[in-house]
């Protein structure tokens, strides 16, 4: 049997096949390019049709090309936090909120949470513009004819399937599930003023999926197959990287970028005390994940590309190479402001020692390097909740592509081991074997090996722990 993974992400859809180990097959991929509307004022939306119109391209590409053959079960990896208004038709209101838009605001007034800390404990987030506890209620009063609300991934498996249920991983990233009980919890609900109906199902632990019979017919070879509950992206990309217990964290660069760590919590089961600058989710029914997740990542890379006449490929490269361990430019990275729990709008982004001598360069490794240094600054606590070093494994198409930023988070991650994992489908690895059952084998099926020449922190461009003074706060 083989795995049809599809990954839901912010910058691309794709679509590849895998075999039954969850290894991709040479050549049975197929990608589509996002268009993102990103502004000023906050501003990160996704325009929903047009998204499903570029997943059944991706699925038409991979029938065409006769590698949908085999398939007989359907996992998917998909952005947390977004939202979208449906109307009683299911369609929807207005364009899609990605994690990365900061304009919901708390209705004037309101309150919150009655106790904040206990709230963060039950639901592993806070009352924050990121969550459906303020984007529901800002969304309603800028929206009319609203009939229920759903994710970008409920939109698009609603018009695939017969039947399109909330995970528990999806609905875990809307700050409104008790992570315990595995339902909607009761204050979250009420703070965000939701109605009856307006929430999606929850599915089951049990829940299959079928592809509709209109749907069946244009691609057959998918007709039999059964659909898994959707897994969050950071979720699957800690199971695709191997790190599936408290040994092992890991931080995946992509768009954006995160710092994660796994344990086994079993529904029904207390939950670990969660620090208080860390959000939580579940990975599915068995395992939660707790991190720290930026706005900033590969979208770095691509906006100095874009803005700042870069070099290219080995010239990049050098150029990187040559910029002395302290002459980095101090550098804030959140240019699309802060993930939660800080507050700091888009825009945030900031240089430091700028002069006639400045180069683009420069100024990517600045902002490169002050991204390190901010997950180094959350591993940190992200340890102290499971009280012994961790292993670090590196994974996420940026960081794959940049031997340098490599270098860099080696050394700002230091002592600690870091090693590599250079798949690029880390995420829809991870989404099969979150399917497949096969979450405590992914440390052994994800083959991470050590990076080149374990780069010393002495040695490592402008990142080592001796300049984490300057590092910028995320709060």
């Amino acid at each position: 049997m083989n795995i049809l993974a599809l990954d839901l992400g912010t910058s691309s859809v794709r679509g590849l096949v895998l075999d039954a180990d969850a290894d991709p097959l040479p050549g049975a991929l197929a990608r589509r390019r996002v268009h993102l509307t990103v502004a000023g004022d906050g501003t990160g939306t996704l325009d929903a049709a047009g998204y499903l119109a570029g997943l059944t391209e991706c699925l038409d590409e991979l029938a065409a090309a006769g590698h949908l053959r085999d398939v007989g079960l359907v996992a998917v990896c998909a952005q947390w936090h977004s939202v979208l208004p449906l109307d009683r038709s299911g369609d929807p209101l207005g364009p899609v909120l990605t994690w990365l838009d900061t304009r919901a605001a708390p209705p004037s007034g309101a309150s919150g949470p009655a106790d904040p800390q206990e709230f963060h404990a039950r639901t592993g987030a806070w009352w924050h513009r990121c969550y459906w506890s303020v984007r529901l209620p800002w969304l309603r009063d800028r929206t009319a004819g609203v009939t229920r609300f759903a994710g970008l991934v409920e939109y698009v498996l609603g018009r695939l399937l017969d039947d399109a249920p909330m995970s528990v991983s999806m609905a875990s990233g809307t700050g409104l599930l008790d992570l315990s009980r595995l339902a909607w919890d009761d204050e979250a609900v009420a703070v965000a003023g939701v109605r009856p109906g307006e929430l999606p199902e929850l599915a089951p632990m049990d829940w299959q999926g079928r592809l509709r019979a209109e749907h069946a017919r244009r691609w057959p070879q998918l007709a039999g197959a059964r659909w898994a509950a959707p897994v969050g992206d950071g979720a699957a990309s800690n199971v695709g990287s191997g790190c599936v217990d408290p040994r092992r964290a890991a931080v995946t660069v992509g768009t954006s970028a995160a710092v994660r760590l796994v344990q086994r919590v079993p529904a029904g089961s207390p939950l670990p005390a969660l620090p208080a600058s860390l959000w939580r989710y579940r990975v599915d029914h068995e395992y939660v994940v707790t991190g720290a997740a930026y706005s900033s990542g590969g979208n770095l890379f691509a906006w100095a590309d874009r803005e700042l006449r870069l070099p290219q490929g080995p010239d990049l490269d050098a150029a990187l190479a040559r910029i002395a361990p302290d002459g980095v430019l101090p550098a804030n990275p959140r240019l699309g402001g802060d993930r939660p729990p800080g507050l700091a709008p888009a825009g945030s982004g900031e240089l430091h020692g700028l002069s006639f001598s400045s180069t683009g360069v420069d100024i990517l490794a600045g902002l490169m390097t002050g991204l390190c240094r901010m997950v180094a600054d959350d591993l940190a606590v992200l340890e102290s909740g499971v009280d012994a070093p961790v292993e670090v494994v590196l994974g996420g198409g940026a960081v794959t592509a940049s031997a340098w930023w490599r270098t860099a988070f080696a050394a700002a991650l230091a002592p600690r081991p870091v090693r590599h994992r250079a798949e690029r489908e880390i995420g829809a690895t991870g989404a099969a074997l979150v399917a497949l059952g096969r979450v405590p084998d992914a440390d052994r099926l994800a083959g991470t090996g050590r990076t080149e020449e374990d780069p010393s922190p002495t040695s490592a461009v402008g990142a080592g722990t001796s300049a984490r003074s300057d590092a910028p706060s995320r709060r």
